[in-house]
């Protein structure tokens, strides 16, 4: 569903003057100035309003809003369960019948001017696909990918099988290369890491930190990632029925990766229903002193993103959101020993005392069931590609582990 001038709906709360606009001055009181009553496009106010104005509608009609999302709402309705899931302008309706989106439908026809836009196909640049014979739900973006390969003049490059080679070391140069689009590039292939396609997290995190010093061969690596897209378009996160609801976690970190600052990267994945639902890439903000003080600092980001996450999972999950559970501590996986045991063992030493008290976050998790750590073979570690290059086999492994397909 799609809301139409959804911003003028809005209701101010505090008084707003402005010009008459041109075309519709007063010629009696040509000096005079108006007083808005509702928003309008333009105003920093409208957002907020317009988004007061639907809560207060979902609200009336019974729905709740979700604590860990504030823009996700649900509700149980004669045994259907119904979720609204807003972005600004545009809504979309999930629910366990076709009864129960048609009744929402109309609600908001009567109160909104809508567009209705049918079954969820597209929305923000993700293409969906449902089999509900085979019981998967695809997410890709196979054509916002292609208009970024036909913008940079890559749409006939060879495809390749992993986004940046082996070893890759790149140094900033003494003066960007005006003339080549890196800035925009890099920008631009953001958008694929957020949605579909984690595997380019590091590549592009990599590649980011050349904004303002690049040249020749920083371009060459960008020209490697769009060939690696090329390769990957048809790919999507594809989730499965079959699969388990249960969230894992996994958590992994190369020690003094960047050999410039010689901090090191960290990375998560987290799985659910068959497919990564949440990842990230990330350079440490101190310099870890040793492989575990690293892994150490890195679970804390993943046991901080998964925690957010159950909370929303088990919100979504529960009939009832005021006696929604914990739904039991989060397995995260981790390939190093001595960060599994530092976490669990509270006790100080000389070579760790050091280490940020923020970070001891992991230990609280664990001590009140939100956490639960799992040791994990390093050639399983689904969370490798987001902190290193890796060869063509490793990264197809853990393609498939992601749910890529």
């Amino acid at each position: 569903m799609d809301v139409k001038t959804a911003f003028l709906n809005g209701d101010l709360d505090e008084e707003v003057y402005m010009e008459q606009p041109d075309g519709y001055v007063d010629p009696t009181y040509p000096d005079k100035v108006c007083r808005l009553l509702q928003a309008l496009y333009g105003l920093k106010q409208a957002p907020k309003m317009w988004y007061a104005k639907l809560y207060d509608f979902l609200k009336l009609q019974g729905f709740d809003n979700i604590d860990p999302d504030a823009c996700l709402y649900l509700i149980m309705d004669d045994g259907e369960i119904i979720i609204v899931l807003v972005y600004v302008d545009d809504l979309l309706l999930v629910a366990s019948s076709l009864g129960a989106i048609y009744k929402t439908k109309d609600a908001l026809h009567k109160r909104f001017e809508m567009k209705d836009l049918g079954e969820a196909k597209v929305i923000l640049g993700l293409e969906i696909r449902r089999d509900k014979a085979l019981g998967t739900l695809k997410l890709s973006q196979g054509k916002y990918a292609a208009q970024v390969l036909e913008k940079f003049g890559m749409a006939e490059c060879n495809p390749i099988g992993t986004p940046l080679g082996v070893g890759l070391q790149l140094v900033k140069a003494d003066k960007s290369d005006d003339a080549l689009p890196y800035r925009e590039a890099v920008n631009i292939l953001m958008f694929l890491i957020v949605a579909t396609l984690p595997v380019l997290a590091f590549a592009i995190g990599k590649l980011s930190l050349f904004v303002f010093c690049y040249g020749k061969e920083h371009w060459a690596a960008i020209e490697r990632v769009l060939r690696y897209v090329k390769g990957s378009m048809d790919n999507g996160l594809v989730f499965d029925n079959k699969s388990s609801c249960v969230l894992q976690g996994f958590s992994d970190a190369e020690w003094a990766g960047d050999h410039e600052s010689r901090r090191s990267t960290m990375g998560l994945t987290l799985i659910f229903g068959g497919a990564a639902v949440g990842w990230g890439f990330k350079l440490q903000k101190t310099v870890a002193l040793s492989t575990m003080e690293a892994e150490y600092m890195a679970l804390c980001e993943a046991s901080k993103e998964a925690v957010w996450l159950n909370k929303l999972v088990q919100s979504v999950a529960t009939q009832d959101l005021r006696t929604a559970s914990s739904g039991g501590p989060i397995i995260i996986k981790v390939d190093n020993s001595g960060c599994i045991d530092f976490s669990k063992n509270p006790m100080g030493h000389k070579r760790t005392k050091h280490i940020d008290l923020r970070y001891h976050f992991v230990r609280e998790a664990i001590t009140t069931y939100k956490v639960t750590l799992e040791p994990c073979a390093k050639d399983d570690m689904v969370a490798d590609p987001m902190t290193k290059e890796l060869c063509k086999t490793k990264h197809d492994k853990h393609v498939d582990a992601m749910g890529l397909c």
